[in-house]
């Protein structure tokens, strides 16, 4: 179902006006002290570093970052019945699409408010990581849209896994580089010590950060763990109300895949109040057995980036030095976990459950056969436990509604379904792996 143009949400959801605790602060990594507005202004627009830490439950949209989104939202919610008979369950289950957006996944929804308040504050160009290769799609389109250079530090295992992504950022004016690279001083040191480092998204992140910290007409663009980026998100869970109201239904479970926790984010911020107003809804997340940073993670101050070169936030980590296994979903190659989603976390208000990759990859080939789409790489970590959460329904003989974030498509990711690549690992990864979390 799609509701109208008309009913496109007017303003995001802060989730930081109804926590029950307060979020601990960014510190600057030079002085360990709470980050001042004027310490991130070499980083981002004046804009999102006032929307990180506001107060207020509502953030308008701009009205010419909502006349963008209409190129693509609202998103349909579906019900994936299909599924349900497959599974001979008595559950209902919804799906997200999010891969109705240009480059087919959510993040093109924090990629154009990003762009336009970059344009709105003088910045020529942005300069942002991508793990899985949607992103850096994402963010080349939206600056595209508002006249900005955008250059991409694409993780070395993304380039070689996911050549289309290249494609399509070059296609819409972006430069792609692989990360590590000779071309910042934390590339160079990591590729001294490592030539055949695979990257991650936290090496990339240092790179983005360095090269916008050298020029001054650049910023930096995030796509996932800061609080102006999971605000963006918000468009996500607040059409899902409006969705399931019209369907006569409420959701029970609600669940996403978490790399660094937008598209999860996303869904279940919204659902917040409902949650700490005593509604029995859960929030569940999905990640990687590979990278398991809400299961095994340690909640403490860490770097947001291998290089420390942006703040240290407070929040669920397996180390920022960590460097995951190749796993095919890309997407969730993160060290860390968003701090509002952490927070909410240690407050038992967040669920996650870790799984193995061909799990994950089972369950995705069975969501193809029944619903006809196939979905990200990444998306098939929520795929596989909304699986779980019928499958117990059905044992149980429970009637429940599940709703799951499909976070984007996996049509550029072909290569990767192939069952005898074997440049993938199927395994988690060991403690000695990841000696800084649980």
């Amino acid at each position: 179902m799609i509701i109208g143009e008309s009913e496109l949400p007017a303003a995001w959801y802060n989730v930081l006006a109804d926590l029950p605790e307060a979020l601990p602060p960014a510190l600057d990594p030079a002085t360990l002290r709470p980050s001042r507005r004027a310490d991130l202004a070499r980083l981002f627009p004046q804009a999102l570093i006032e929307q990180g830490d506001a107060a207020a439950r509502w953030i308008d949209i701009p009205d010419e970052v909502r006349r963008a989104y209409a190129l693509w939202r609202p998103t349909p919610l579906l019900r994936a019945t299909g599924l349900e008979r497959e599974l001979r369950t008595p559950a209902r289950i919804y799906f997200k699409d999010e891969s109705h957006s240009p480059p087919g996944s959510h993040k093109l929804n924090t990629a154009v408010p990003q762009a336009y308040y970059a344009r709105e504050e003088g910045v020529a160009r942005l300069t942002t990581e991508t793990g899985a290769g949607q992103w850096g799609c994402s963010l080349a389109i939206a600056c595209s849209l508002f006249d900005l250079q955008c250059r991409v530090y694409m993780v070395r295992l993304t380039c070689r896994s996911r050549p289309y992504r290249q494609t399509m950022i070059r296609l819409w004016g972006g430069d792609v580089i692989p990360s590590p690279s000779e071309e910042t001083e934390v590339g160079r040191r990591i590729l001294a010590a490592d030539p055949d480092c695979p990257g991650s998204i936290g090496i990339a992140i240092s790179e983005a950060m360095e090269a916008a910290s050298s020029a001054p007409d650049a910023r930096y663009a995030m796509g996932s763990v800061l609080n102006h980026v999971l605000l963006h998100q918000t468009v996500i869970g607040l059409e899902v109300e409006k969705q399931l109201a019209m369907a006569g239904d409420e959701p029970d479970v609600l669940i996403g895949c978490a790399g660094g926790g937008s598209n999860f984010a996303g869904l279940i911020f919204p659902y917040v109040p409902h949650k700490l107003r005593g509604k029995a809804i859960r929030f569940l997340a999905a990640e990687p057995q590979a990278c398991p940073t809400l299961t095994r993670g340690e909640y403490r101050y860490d770097s947001t980036d291998a290089g420390q070169l942006g703040p240290l936030v407070k929040m669920y980590t397996l180390g920022h030095e960590f460097v995951p296994p190749e796993i095919r979903a890309c997407g969730l190659r993160y060290h860390g976990m968003a701090p509002t989603v952490s927070l909410l976390a240690k407050l038992g208000l967040v669920e996650a459950v870790a799984y193995r990759e061909d799990e994950c990859f089972e369950a995705a080939r069975m969501f193809a056969a029944a619903e006809g789409t196939i979905p990200a790489l990444e998306s098939a970590y929520a795929i596989r436990a909304a699986v779980n959460e019928a499958v117990r329904c059905r044992e149980t003989s429970k009637e429940s509604c599940i709703v799951c974030t499909l976070s984007g498509h996996g049509l550029c990711e072909l290569a990767s379904w192939s069952v005898d690549r074997n440049c993938t690992p199927q395994r988690s990864c060991t403690q000695e792996e990841f000696p800084h979390g649980r």
